[in-house]
């Protein structure tokens, strides 16, 4: 049977009837209506959990960095920091639903999402198993059926809500879709989320005004929702919002869920108002399941067990606070896990012979204690979706206004480098100028020469690993939803900066090159400035590796700062080739200023001739001397922009290898 087009999936408006609480709406809402603009209309999804128990190894949550600090082998196993964080949990999750799962810190709401999603790093599977739609949940699946909405906002803080929308639909939305398709997905999801009154305002961070928090938070639903998933699951989505903020985005996601989509979020301990929003509730200690049913019940059912809520009292913080662990003492820990163990065996008891803790039952089985599950819709099967191709992917990536000068303007950075390079160059060209017809002494055209290849180049390193690392958190959150792939984003970080690089060469280097009254002529000019390209292109390159290999900006500042110096110490002009030991030798073979210093030095000194004052006598000195003194004319100049282009292929290849197989987390990701 032929499926339905990509572009007729999931867009249909209905206007959804006014309730009677049409006061409490007006002040719950930002905008008037509660009309669903954006539904899914894909088949009906489930999420099944089955028998599951996961084990958490804490001492893998410890970035490497630190434990070698400690003075501990990243690569030790570890048997005794291992610990259950989820035990025996079941229960399945329908679409038209919104479970919330909730509890006190450490009783699992983490490690539950982390395993739903496939992300989760340090732990394993004991036992069960997860299925989404009623296959085994792979990665494959999980990208394809889920969306995972962090707890940290990553946005790009210049753009504005809709250009935000916009970048990330040309990225993701299948390659038939035409533009007016995505503009109008992008007015529908700006619609359904209630951003139209914010569309065209910056969406900002720290360090940028913009969008409120509340606004900011959707807008990062939205990036989701542009590919209209079955199933969305949230982490923490009201960290850091008020409360009337934070009641207005879970009503949201209670619209979002009504429009036929499944709706898993987990949160601390929900306001009232916000409780009764969910149709679900998961509340959980220690990893174990103290119940799960509808929200609406959930009073009704610990009041059975003798533990009614009192009056004027918030449900979710009195069961919350009745099922945490108490680590003050020794005694209060004991006797407050095993009230935790004892309403898990309850609920345990309850729900024995249902297939899922919301009320399904086995046949032969009892009545369902529990109330019964919301109800499921059924509509048309989606088909799969044709991602861009990875050319059409890195284009997009930077002709976007996303590009990454915009994305890290940061009053904390450095300054931009093409203003330093401006500044640096006159100062260079100033302290040379004003010899007039007057050629410089060959000790000062050489000094000259060699800051000219390694002063400059040194703030690229600083400048570059600021901006790979302030966006680095970006990038992980981006390469695990798989908005593109390791290919695109070294295409477009390689290539896409070139124009920002010629510009800022030339910068730096026509003011120096004329003020200083350097060897005049185009092609003396033209051979200056395509070997000065290459080594501050290799220097960007070496800046990028050390970005991606390490995964602090401390660290990678480091690595990238003493293998500067490293081929600055090596470079020729400190002290002589000749004179290196074996390992410096080895470094100056492969020093990108050791062969800058050496190419200038060629395009300046040879055939040339320059003359030394020595009292009252003028001795005039070949250029080719002066170079096989210094040991700089070891190979020819044409070899020498092989050797830099050679060079440059090295590092872009490390820094591919850095990019495809070490995962670019960042430091709030440890």
């Amino acid at each position: 049977m032929a499926e339905p087009a990509p572009e007729d999936r999931g867009l249909r408006t209905r206007a959804a009837p006014q309730d009677a609480s049409g006061l409490q709406d007006s002040l719950f809402s930002s905008e008037s209506d509660n009309s669903l603009y954006f539904t899914y209309s894909g088949p009906s999804n489930t999420l099944e959990v089955q028998g599951l128990s996961y084990q958490v190894d804490v001492a893998s949550q410890v970035p490497w960095f630190e434990q070698l600090a400690q003075f501990k082998m990243p690569w030790a196993s570890h048997k005794d920091s291992c610990e259950l964080g989820i035990q025996n949990l079941s229960f399945k999750v329908r679409s038209g639903q919104m479970l919330a799962i909730i509890g006190s810190s450490g009783c699992g709401r983490a490690s539950l999402l982390d395993v739903i999603t496939g992300r989760g790093h340090g732990g394993r599977i004991k036992s069960g198993q997860i299925w989404i739609n009623g296959r085994p949940s792979t990665p494959q699946l999980v990208r394809k059926s889920v969306a995972h909405v962090r707890q940290h906002d990553q946005l790009l803080p210049n753009l504005t809500v809709r250009e935000t929308l916009a970048f990330v639909a040309q990225l993701r939305l299948p390659r038939t879709f035409s533009q007016a398709q995505r503009d109008k997905r992008v007015d529908d999801v700006i619609a359904e989320l209630r951003l139209r009154q914010c569309a065209n305002t910056r969406v900002g961070n720290t360090y940028v005004r913009g969008v409120s928090g509340g606004e900011r938070r959707r807008v990062s639903i939205g990036v989701q929702l542009l590919w209209n998933p079955g199933i969305l699951i949230l982490d923490e989505p009201t960290s850091g919002l008020d409360s009337f903020t934070a009641h207005n985005l879970v009503k949201t996601l209670s619209r979002l869920a009504k429009g036929n989509r499944l709706v898993l979020i987990s949160l601390h301990q929900p306001r009232s108002d916000i409780f009764r929003l969910f149709d679900l509730v998961l509340l959980m200690a220690s990893g174990i399941p103290i119940y799960l049913g509808a929200a609406q019940h959930m009073v009704q059912y610990f009041t059975a067990l003798g533990h009614p809520c009192p009056r004027y009292s918030n449900p979710a913080d009195f069961y919350v606070d009745l099922t945490s662990i108490d680590r003050q003492s020794r005694e209060r820990e004991v006797a407050t896990r095993e009230k935790a163990q004892s309403l898990a065996a309850l609920f345990q008891e309850n729900v024995r012979g249902f297939d899922d803790f919301c009320g399904e039952r086995r046949p032969g089985s009892r009545a369902p204690t529990l109330v019964p599950r919301a109800w499921t819709s059924h509509v048309t099967p989606t088909t799969s979706r044709r991602p861009p191709s990875c050319p059409a992917r890195a284009a997009v990536y930077h002709a976007d206004p996303a590009s990454d000068c915009q994305r890290l303007s940061r009053p904390t950075n450095p300054p931009h480098p093409g203003a330093e390079a401006c500044l640096m160059s006159l100062v260079i060209g100033f302290l040379y100028y004003g010899h007039g017809a007057i050629r410089l002494s060959f000790m000062d055209t050489a000094a000259l020469l060699f800051m000219i290849g390694a002063l400059i180049p040194f703030n690229v390193v600083l400048d570059v690993i600021a901006k790979c690392h302030s966006e680095r958190a970006m990038l992980y959150y981006e390469l695990e939803d798989g908005l593109y792939t390791a290919g695109p984003y070294f295409f477009a970080k390689i290539l896409g900066e070139l124009p920002e690089h010629c510009a800022y060469i030339l910068i730096y280097g026509m003011p120096t090159y004329w003020l200083a009254n350097l060897r005049p002529g185009p092609e003396p000019f033209l051979l200056h400035f395509l070997l000065v390209w290459l080594v501050v292109f290799c220097c960007r390159l070496m800046a990028l590796c050390a970005a991606a290999l390490l995964p602090t900006f401390h660290m990678s500042s480091f690595f990238g700062n003493a293998l500067y110096n490293s081929f600055y110490l090596t470079g020729g002009f400190m002290i002589s080739l000749s004179n290196l030991w074996t390992v410096p030798a080895w470094i100056s073979n492969v020093s990108f200023l050791r062969w800058c210093f050496e190419g200038l030095m060629q395009i300046h000194f040879k055939g040339q001739t320059y003359h030394l004052v020595v009292g009252n006598l003028t001795l005039p000195i070949p250029g080719d001397k002066i170079l096989s003194s210094m040991h700089l004319n070891s190979y020819p100049l044409y070899a020498i922009y092989f050797i830099l282009i050679g060079i440059s292929g090295g590092f872009v290849a490390l820094y591919y290898v850095s990019l495809k197989f070490i995962k670019q987390k960042s430091s709030q990701d440890w």
